[in-house]
């Protein structure tokens, strides 16, 4: 269902007063996040809201809206009315747990997308909070949950902060429907969909059914018209993991296959009930990526702010070119979120933002970082069957032979960039995969010649082999042969230029002993790694999964530090923290327990494990 663009504003509305200037009389769809309003594409509301206003929905935010309402006050998300369509609620560009709480669940002092840069502005577990005001302000509106919060949650999953296995946050929140990943196809379809019923009748299911990259809930049982048996991908019920931990290895694995090969339906059941995943879609690429970036984004907190937002001021002079990362580290969230789906920007839309970039108020000369998930992965893609592969990860063990990178392509981009007008200086801050990189060394070389900010941050994350392999990292040689080209070649140049190691402490598989051998290898070398991270196993993830199971992913079992204490000897081993934490009374729900190593950690609920097996189809 076409509609009529509306003009851009320079700002999305936060206010009435700001509807009644551009002559809106309602909203459409309400956009309500955990981030303050940055009009910059790397901040997820005022993405799909000038997206949503481009395909003609008039779209507002309210941002970071008062939660601890007392009887009577609407609060701020009432305050532009009731949207026509939906509400949309994203907890943030992180998820809000992972943003008030270290990995020692000590309290976060400080927010960096928040004015000010002050921690308090969003709940706990932003989602479900937002999703509650919204229902209180407006009731039987249809509510839809998007974000990283929403996205890693959408099906049963493993929560580090209450130490529980938790349902899909479709449940909890009470929510209409989750749009998880990169959601501009999903909100606009929801928005059509919504649309038509509103105009010609039919039923909320079964227009679901029809958005991708999309969760709804049905009695169990009941699925979509039309689906074959091949169609459907049935993931393992919430009940059967609470009995069986395992079983969340092999749900988050079928997960993975399902936003990979993009062409079933998956389901979930939950009690009574099923969330039913509809296939993520093709995602935005080419010409529709370019006009997206295109839109006229004024890169500035809305004026209403203050105070500093320290994410703004972060990005200012940033260039995101490419979405998705081909790695699929068991840890990280990027390939669950964007997929592992290479999609680039065009190098006219590239430059062509670049410029506009110069004449952002307060520009420099230097452009900070031209990159992406990982920078050198820009305009690579998968030249094989992406709806047949079971490959976890295009990277590891070894570069897929069906995975093409471009990177002298990329490098010469960088160029292009510097020779603008008014730019000064480029640089590539983003992470940069180590093994496409050495994949290319010509390419590799010219970057850390021409295009190296002085540092070069690069995630080995450990020394040990079998950690690795479980991390979906390559070898630890990987690490040493790059960082030898990266000395040789900043030699070359003339430059003092150093390697940054990003390390990782009490992963799944890690010992203190493996630690020490780890710390061993940089003292050796005279280095003091300052990146390090104690794991922190993230909603979704298939390293979240084996700290929940205590085995590896084909059920064979694992030590895993669990207890703050275990963690922290672990992560003191380089120095990282010196003192235990405190147990405090802004704390999550409840400071976990520690087990022994290799136990599962057991839900609410959940029967003893099992005697360790092998799971099915790990290919």
């Amino acid at each position: 269902m076409s509609r009529t663009p509306i003009k851009q504003p320079d700002f999305l509305p936060m206010t009435r007063a700001e509807m009644d200037r551009l002559g809106w009389k309602e909203l459409d769809i309400l956009l309500v996040t955990g981030d303050a309003y940055v009009d910059h594409p790397s901040f997820g509301a005022p993405l799909l809201g000038r997206w949503l206003v481009s395909r003609g929905y008039r779209t507002g935010i309210v941002a970071q809206p008062r939660w601890n309402l007392e009887a009577g006050d609407p609060g701020e998300v009432a305050a532009m009315g009731r949207p026509r369509l939906f509400a949309g609620v994203t907890a943030g560009s992180l998820d809000s747990m992972l943003a008030h709480y270290t990995a020692f669940r000590k309290k976060r002092s400080d927010d960096a997308y928040t004015p000010g840069g002050q921690a308090g502005s969003r709940p706990n577990r932003a989602a479900i909070a937002y999703a509650n005001l919204v229902r209180r302000a407006f009731p039987g509106i249809p509510v839809a949950l998007g974000g990283i919060e929403a996205s890693l949650r959408r099906v049963s999953h493993y929560d580090f902060w209450s130490q529980s296995l938790r349902r899909s946050i479709l449940f909890d929140a009470k929510a209409t429907v989750v749009l998880y990943g990169m959601a501009e196809h999903s909100i606009l379809a929801l928005a059509e969909e919504l649309d038509r019923l509103s105009e010609e009748g039919g039923g909320l299911a079964d227009a679901l059914a029809r958005v991708p990259g999309a969760v709804h809930a049905r009695k169990a049982g009941d699925l979509p018209q039309g689906l074959g048996p091949h169609e459907v991908l049935e993931l393992p019920s919430h009940e059967a993991i609470l009995a069986d931990p395992r079983l969340l290895l092999e749900a988050t694995l079928l997960s993975e296959r399902h936003v990979h090969q993009n062409r079933q339906v998956a389901v979930q059941g939950s009690g009574d009930r099923m969330a039913v995943l509809t296939p993520p879609g093709r995602g935005l690429d080419g010409a529709a990526l370019d006009a997206l970036y295109a839109l006229p984004f004024s890169k500035e907190p809305h004026p209403s702010y203050r105070r500093p937002i320290p994410a703004a001021d972060m990005i200012r002079g940033s260039l995101n070119i490419h979405r998705g990362c081909a790695g699929g580290c068991s840890f990280c969230t990027l390939a669950l979120h964007q997929g592992r789906t290479i999609r680039s920007r065009s190098r006219a839309s590239v430059l062509a933002e670049a410029v506009r970039l110069v004449d952002v108020k307060g520009f420099t000369g230097s452009i900070s970082d031209v990159g992406g998930p990982s920078a050198n992965m820009w305009g690579a893609r998968c030249l094989g069957n992406m709806e047949a592969c079971l490959r976890a990860s295009c990277l590891t063990p070894k570069i897929c032979k069906h995975f093409k990178a471009d990177q002298g392509g990329f490098v010469d981009l960088l160029g292009e960039i510097a020779r603008l007008p008014g730019v000064r200086h480029v640089r590539v801050a983003s992470g940069w995969r180590m093994d496409l990189g050495l994949a290319d060394k010509e390419a590799l070389s010219r970057m850390i010649r021409d295009f190296t900010g002085g540092q070069a941050k690069v995630a080995p994350e450990h020394t040990d082999a079998l950690v690795l392999q479980l991390m979906r990292k390559p070898p630890f040689s990987v690490f040493e042969e790059f960082v030898a080209l990266f000395q040789r070649e900043s030699g070359r140049a003339g430059k003092e230029q150093y390697v940054v190691p990003y390390l990782m402490s009490a992963f799944p598989g890690c010992t203190v002993e493996s630690m020490r051998r780890m710390a061993a290898w940089f003292a050796g070398r005279g280095w003091k790694p300052n990146q390090i991270q104690c794991f922190i196993p993230l909603p979704g993830t298939a390293a979240a999964a084996m700290f929940f199971a205590g085995t590896d992913l084909e059920g064979n079992p694992l030590p895993v530090a669990t207890s703050d204490a275990e963690r922290l000897c672990q992560h003191a081993v380089l120095g990282a923290e010196q003192k235990r934490p405190h147990a405090r009374a802004d704390s999550p729900e409840r400071k976990p327990a520690g087990r022994p190593a290799g136990a599962p950690v057991r839900g609410r609920g959940a029967a003893a494990r099992p005697p360790a097996g092998r799971l099915k189809e790990r290919k």
